[in-house]
This record gives structure tokens, C-alpha cells and sequence, in this order.
């Protein structure tokens, strides 16, 4: 994971180390892995509850049962239940998206 965020260019290595702290830090017995060349945290035994993936202008977050957060996520999917966060360059609401961890977390997680 640590390797995968490293690599991450310019300002969105930044975006995802403070994505992983508060998710570490919201959610310490998460479970962390890199799959379809993004990361994933999860509940052990639980499923996954977040992955995020770098594009050239933003970093998307995926909140798989996004549509059970509140308020909920901005970016609407055309899966049912997903949600995503537009991270832009000095555009991270620590507070909110800490938020939506910890209810998110405490959902049913996606298995993959």
C-alpha cells in the first residue's frame, strides 16, 4: 500500500497518504490491499468499504454503499448503491470525508 501511494504522481501522493492516516486513524483494525491497480480498506471478514484511483486531474473515491452515507457522496454511479468523492488538488474536507470512513465502515463491505 505504502509502495502503491508513494508512486502516486505529484500532489496525489499527499492525497493519499492523508486519505490513508484518517482512514488508519478512523477505522485503526482496517484491512488494507492493492487490487486492479487501486487501493482497498475493508473490515476483515467483512468486505471492502473504499477503494480510490488516481486520474490525471483528481483522485476518485469509491464508497461502495455511498448512497447509505450522509450526507451523501457528490458523484453519482451507475451502480446502485455506489458513490464517489472528486478529490482535486487542495480539495480534501478531512472532517467530512472522516465521517463518511466511520459510517461506512460500520456497513456491510463489497465482496471482491
Amino acid at each position: 500500500m505504502q509502495a502503491y501511494i508513494a508512486a502516486m504522481p505529484g500532489w496525489k501522493s499527499d492525497v493519499g497518504r492523508r486519505l490513508d492516516a484518517i482512514i488508519v486513524r478512523t477505522v485503526p483494525s482496517v484491512h488494507k490491499a492493492v487490487k486492479w491497480n487501486s487501493p482497498f480498506y475493508g473490515i476483515e471478514g467483512q468486505g471492502w468499504f473504499l477503494s480510490f484511483h488516481v486520474f490525471t486531474r483528481y483522485v476518485k473515491v469509491t464508497f461502495f454503499r455511498g448512497t447509505s452515507l450522509r450526507p451523501v457522496p457528490p458523484g453519482e454511479s451507475k451502480h446502485k448503491e455506489v458513490r464517489y468523492l472528486d478529490i482535486c488538488e487542495d480539495q480534501l474536507d478531512e472532517a467530512q470525508f472522516a465521517a463518511w470512513v466511520k459510517q461506512a465502515s460500520q456497513l456491510p463491505g463489497e465482496r471482491m
